[in-house]
């Protein structure tokens, strides 16, 4: 806690904000920082049988009793009211832990079928030269899963998954913007047909970036122009790559040539406009140019998925489709998962999780030293009375809680059910 000192339990009244100097499993409370509310918070500190807490002023609502007024003020709460205090207590905080529990093992699962969808990217691409059609068909088959998923679930949830390793870098972009432009058309109410049409450009549109040198995609100093030429000819390599696979709906086909292009016709490689770009070409860029912000590029370094959602909305109103890039806000939330965040409680979190039906009260992993960070209790919005009061670059954080919360290096989603 900044600026907290150590004052006796005797002190504190309601408004002040607080941290307990015991382990989080050795009492009731939520969390070992907070606000004290009532009188009857007060009293049932004083039963944990400790002497002395930490107190936050700038935080607290209220000043401390001045140790010269102290007396001994009658208790408020009976025995009898303190216990079934303790108890009501003792049972919400199992009931969260056991939802947080939940929670894990979802991302778990969610994370474990991203791992498949990944590997199975992988082997669909491998098999494009050789065997195209059992390629196409390959992913195809996992394009028609999702899609069921999105279709026949009411309650999603939009997980972060973990950071990509180096060499899965295209499978990782090219999941997300998979899944992200088949949720954001499930949105806009597309069919089914055209849900799995996107899904299935989206997971092949970068393919073409394969055919580049691995020495220019990795180079960590400013690209030459010949380099950046060749760079932009991947949306045409990636249509170049799928040549041989004459099952590739040719409808496709445009949003992979076209996921660089703006309706300003400032993109690439074409500089084509709005009247001559598709609906599935819109969608691709829009979602391509969020991903490509979270996790950065040769040209810029990677952005917050708060801040990413901030310059696209304010930067790009003649390059992007405005409907769409409202319905990828109204999607996955003004704070979408990976988003650093400080709470009204002065706690600092990352955004692990957000219900897709509910996206104003994010799943939060909060920063508390007092826990053991495999164990680092998250909150869901909707149940507590905290707020988001500012997202962060993660470069603001102090490097004890950076460690702790693990902020991604790269920003990627997974969908799975509630």
């Amino acid at each position: 806690m900044k600026k907290s000192v150590k004052v006796s339990i005797n002190q504190i009244q309601v408004g002040n904000f607080i941290r307990l100097p015991v382990s989080w499993k050795d009492h009731p409370f939520l969390f070992s920082s907070f606000k004290v509310k009532t009188e009857s918070q007060i009293e049932l500190i004083k039963s944990l049988g400790i002497e002395h807490v930490y107190f936050d002023k700038e935080r607290s609502d209220s000043p401390l009793i001045d140790k010269a007024h102290i007396t001994q003020k009658s208790v408020l709460v009976q025995d009898e009211g303190l216990d079934k205090l303790k108890l009501e207590m003792d049972q919400y905080k199992q009931d969260q832990i056991e939802y947080q529990n939940k929670l894990r093992r979802s991302i778990k699962k969610t994370e474990q079928q991203f791992e498949r969808s990944l590997a199975m990217m992988r082997s669909t691409v491998s098999k494009l030269g050789s065997r195209p059609l059992n390629s196409v068909n390959d992913a195809k088959d996992m394009i028609s899963t999702m899609t069921s998923m999105l279709l026949n679930s009411d309650d999603l949830v939009l997980h972060l998954m973990s950071d990509a390793k180096p060499d899965d870098l295209i499978y990782h972009h090219s999941m997300n913007v998979s899944v992200m432009c088949m949720m954001l058309a499930k949105s806009l109410e597309w069919s089914r047909e055209d849900i799995e049409l996107v899904g299935l450009g989206a997971l092949f549109h970068d393919v073409g970036k394969l055919k580049i040198p691995s020495n220019i995609l990795k180079k960590q100093v400013p690209l030459t122009k010949p380099e950046q030429n060749l760079i932009k000819q991947h949306p045409l390599m990636s249509l170049n790559f799928l040549k041989l696979a004459d099952t590739f709906p040719e409808q496709a086909k445009p949003m992979i040539a076209n996921h660089h292009e703006f309706l300003d016709g400032s993109g690439y490689p074409k500089g084509l406009k709005a009247d001559e770009l598709d609906k599935f070409s819109q969608l691709i860029t829009v979602v391509n140019e969020y991903d490509d912000l979270c996790n950065g590029t040769k040209i810029s370094k990677a952005k917050t998925p708060y801040a990413s959602l901030g310059i696209i909305y304010k930067n790009y109103k003649h390059k992007l489709n405005t409907e769409y890039v409202g319905k990828l806000i109204k999607t996955i939330g003004i704070y979408p998962p990976g988003s650093v965040i400080e709470l009204s409680s002065g706690q600092f979190g990352l955004v692990m999780s957000v219900n897709l039906n509910k996206i104003l009260f994010p799943q939060i992993m909060l920063y508390d030293p007092l826990v053991p960070k495999d164990q680092a209790p998250i909150i869901d919005l909707e149940r507590e009375e905290i707020s988001i009061v500012r997202c962060l670059p993660t470069s603001a954080l102090p490097d004890n809680i950076f460690k702790y919360l693990n902020p991604r290096e790269r920003i990627s989603y997974g969908v799975g059910q509630a």
